[in-house]
């Protein structure tokens, strides 16, 4: 199992074993608009992080707009395959 696969199994263990201190469940409780709130935070992080500070820090940001990513695609009932499966009708 990849790390992606992984991540989104937790992510969807989450959404249906809540725990009080889980930050995925924070997510869910309070919506898509939240997660759409996070996901844009961290487009501009990356976007600060590209134009100025290390590869590192860079790919730390790409890493929380994948995570937050995975958790809006999950409340969309769509999954990371999902993307896969539009790039791979794109590009084949």
């Amino acid at each position: 199992m990849s790390t992606l696969q992984t991540l989104a199994a937790t992510i969807q263990d989450r959404k249906e074993h809540p725990l009080p201190d889980s930050y995925t469940a924070t997510l869910f409780a309070k919506g898509e608009n939240e997660v759409l709130k996070k996901m844009g935070e961290e487009a501009v992080e990356v976007i600060i992080a590209a134009k100025g500070e290390t590869d590192d820090r860079v790919l730390y940001e790409l890493a929380d707009l994948v995570y937050h990513t995975l958790v809006f695609l999950n409340l969309r009932g769509l999954a990371w395959e999902d993307v896969e499966a539009e790039l791979e009708r794109r590009f084949t």
